[in-house]
């Protein structure tokens, strides 16, 4: 597509699972438009795009990086602090309220883009938590685009939690959510503790209520997800927001969506922008050495652990399973999550056994976990659910099970299980009591291929098929239909420039 040098501000929120796919939103337009694409973010958050962009090798000379003066001990955070990894859970919120001072630096950086192009940008594309840009955009004579990170039934789900906190008006532990088919009944398990807590006063309202509002009176929103695997989800987001929604996921290197085996181990480290270890490389050579579907991986992202009884329990079921496994370890809550990891918070020997029968593999603070998941070995994923590893993990035809710990990842799990029919639930949260019986029971279930497993597979596979076909380009193949997120991409472009030629009659 020919189109002049349009310019693109992107706003991230400040957090890796928010920055990685905005950084891959901001490839995927320019491979189709050649826009000049600016993302804005605090200083340290630079830093580490910048070493992301350049272990990638090809060539985005038009993504520009941009940034925006924070001072983290200014809003009471440790200091240096300007992402959430590592920050222990009550001084998120801080961090969440210190993003809104980001608005005026981002003014300035616009007024500046207009000043030396002689015009606005095309639009901003801002994080769905910064509502804040619908405003900045229209004052500034362009549009706010909100990028939502998740998928269509969370954040539908995340939207109308915060905007109507119903759970409130609850006459038991089950509500019905505004916008939500009654048979989608949730339960007041599936709210973290602070939105149960919430009433519209709280310092986690007096946050989310405004942004999340702003950015449902936004131009659009992206959606990281694909139109065929999310068909109720979508249906209740654009009734609820009613504007537009472009579904342009999965937003994932193309390497991962090829029919090849394993991927080059560079996609995980390009994307997560991380230095490769000695791990890694063994990782998927003990992979190579077991059976087809046949091992656990077991990850809870990187900004989550679960307790140290939680990892006990976990530990024992896999060892009583008898399964092989690969694990992504970290210290169990209220310990630092990138400090050292202390044996007794495994059954006693449990690591030195693993190892001795080759049964289990423990890989400490990070896996290259798309090299993993595509790996043919790899039968099933046990998740937090966080929207990254879902698409990560369907994108491969891995079923999962879920332990929801945060953010719209209960709603997440809900949607795998009752829509999808590709996941089972294990727990939720760091709290519940989980027994190593309810671990191997559930691992038993899913690893068995002739009953609910072998379902799951299969309802797996099939949605593999639709995320690949998704991002099918006509260009090189004859007589098939582009994917449905190519079209969204070109779409959505489309509507800006058309948006545009509308502003610039009115100004």
């Amino acid at each position: 597509m020919g189109f002049e040098r349009e310019h693109i501000v992107m706003l991230p929120f400040m957090a890796q699972g928010h920055i990685i796919p905005f950084l891959a939103l901001a490839k995927q337009i320019q491979e189709l438009t050649n826009f000049t694409i600016t993302i804005a973010t605090t200083p340290l958050n630079i830093k580490s795009l910048q070493s992301t962009i350049s272990t990638a090798s090809s060539n985005h000379n038009n993504i520009h990086l941009a940034e925006l003066p924070f001072c983290s001990s200014d809003h009471d955070l440790p200091p240096n602090t300007e992402t959430t990894e590592n920050l222990p859970f009550p001084k998120i919120i801080n961090l969440f309220a210190a993003s809104v001072a980001l608005e005026p630096p981002s003014r300035r950086l616009i007024s500046d883009i207009i000043e030396k192009e002689g015009r606005p940008p095309l639009c901003l594309i801002s994080d769905v938590f910064f509502g804040w840009a619908t405003d900045l955009a229209n004052s500034l004579g362009t549009v706010n685009v909100s990028f939502t990170t998740g998928g269509a039934y969370g954040s539908a789900a995340y939207t109308s939690i915060w905007l109507n906190l119903p759970h409130r008006s609850a006459s038991n532990e089950y509500f019905t959510l505004p916008g939500f088919p009654e048979r989608c009944r949730f339960h007041i398990s599936q709210l973290h503790p602070f939105l149960r807590a919430a009433d519209g006063t709280d310092s986690w309202s007096r946050f989310f209520q405004p942004q999340i509002s702003g950015s449902t009176k936004s131009f659009g929103w992206l959606c990281n997800t694909v139109e065929e695997i999310e068909p109720l989800g979508l249906d209740i987001l654009r009734d609820y927001l009613k504007l537009p929604v472009w579904c342009i996921g999965p937003l994932i290197p193309t390497d991962a969506l090829k029919n090849s085996s394993t991927l080059d181990l560079k996609v995980s480290r390009q994307r997560a922008g991380k230095e490769m270890g000695f791990s890694a490389e063994k990782c998927l050579e003990w992979l190579d050495l077991q059976g087809p579907n046949s091992v656990i991986y077991i990850s809870f992202g990187s900004q989550n652990t679960i307790s140290a009884t939680q990892m006990k329990e976990l530990a024992v079921g896999l060892e009583e399973s008898g399964k092989p496994f690969v694990w992504v370890i970290r210290p169990p809550v209220g310990f630092d999550l990138k400090g050292e990891f202390r044996a007794e918070w495994l059954p006693h020997g449990f690591e030195e056994r693993m190892s001795k029968r080759k049964q289990g593999l423990l890989v400490h603070n990070w896996a290259p976990q798309l090299e993993i998941l595509s790996h043919k070995s790899i039968g099933l994923f046990v998740s937090h659910c966080g929207w990254n590893s879902v698409m990560e993990s369907l994108s491969q035809g891995v079923p999962i099970v879920g332990w929801p710990l945060a953010a719209e990842q209960a709603y997440n799990s809900k949607m795998l299980v009752e829509e999808m029919g590709v996941s089972v639930e294990l727990t939720r949260g760091v709290q519940s009591n989980i027994g190593w019986k309810e671990v191997k029971e559930v691992i038993d279930l899913v690893m068995d291929e002739s009953g609910k497993g072998g379902e799951m597979r299969k309802n797996a596979g099939e949605i593999k098929v639709k995320i690949r076909r998704s991002i099918r380009d006509d260009d090189g193949d004859q007589g098939k239909e582009k994917g449905s997120s190519v079209k969204a991409m070109e779409d959505f472009v489309a509507a800006l420039l058309s948006k545009k030629q509308d502003l610039s009659k009115i100004n």
